[in-house]
């Protein structure tokens, strides 16, 4: 196998800490997203798509999308278990990922795409046609950034992780989504205890610096 990352986007970095957290090596191969490298021929050989990462196995079928790669990785090598031992952790893990993904993440992307001059008319990540900025875009992800640490917050002083006792899939997904929403100058409150003793805890595993 080999493993297309990069080395400052949240997606790669997701699949990075997966793997320290299982002990799994995998061969990488960096692509500099400053250089444009993903949407140059050679890698877009390997993803059309242009995104990262990418899974490239020895059978040469790539696997794209940080959370199937995982799944894969999972499967493969299941302990420590990431994605939930029982029904209900799984239905845990799987909810409160699609939920950070979807309010957190996504919030910070809307911010992050539409309000920075050198990312004109690259509105989307990955290898498109020009696809212009839209302000009211970072608007609307400044809102949801503001609801979803409130929920986020919320849970996290009556959970020591998110979704139950154990660190799991769903705690590297938020971890890489608060770090990366810094990027887009979106912050975690002051306030917001639950969040900040996660926080400290989560950043200091070994795997959170892969």
């Amino acid at each position: 196998m080999k493993l297309y990352d990069a080395e400052w986007a949240p997606s790669p970095r997701r699949v990075r800490i997966f793997l320290a957290e299982k002990g799994v090596d995998v061969p990488r191969e960096t692509i500099d997203l400053r250089k444009g490298e993903q949407s140059a021929d050679p890698y877009l050989k390997i993803n059309p798509r242009g995104a990262v990462p990418a899974l490239e196995l020895d059978s040469g079928e790539v696997l794209t999308e940080s959370a199937a790669i995982c799944r894969y990785i999972e499967a493969l090598h299941p302990e420590p278990c990431m994605f939930g031992a029982t029904p209900l952790d799984i239905g845990r893990i799987e909810s409160w990922t699609r939920r950070v993904e979807s309010d957190g993440y996504a919030a910070a992307v809307y911010v992050f795409r539409n309000c920075q001059p050198r990312l004109a008319g690259r509105g989307e990540p990955g290898h498109w046609p020009t696809i212009p900025q839209i302000p009211e875009l970072a608007t609307r992800g400044g809102i949801m950034w503001r609801a979803f640490t409130e929920a986020l917050d919320n849970r996290l002083t009556q959970s020591e992780w998110l979704a139950g006792d154990s660190y799991s899939f769903a705690d590297i997904t938020a971890l890489i989504t608060i770090d990366f929403a810094r990027a887009a100058r979106l912050e975690v409150g002051d306030g917001q205890a639950g969040i900040q003793r996660w926080y400290t805890a989560a950043s200091a595993r070994p795997s959170a610096s892969a």
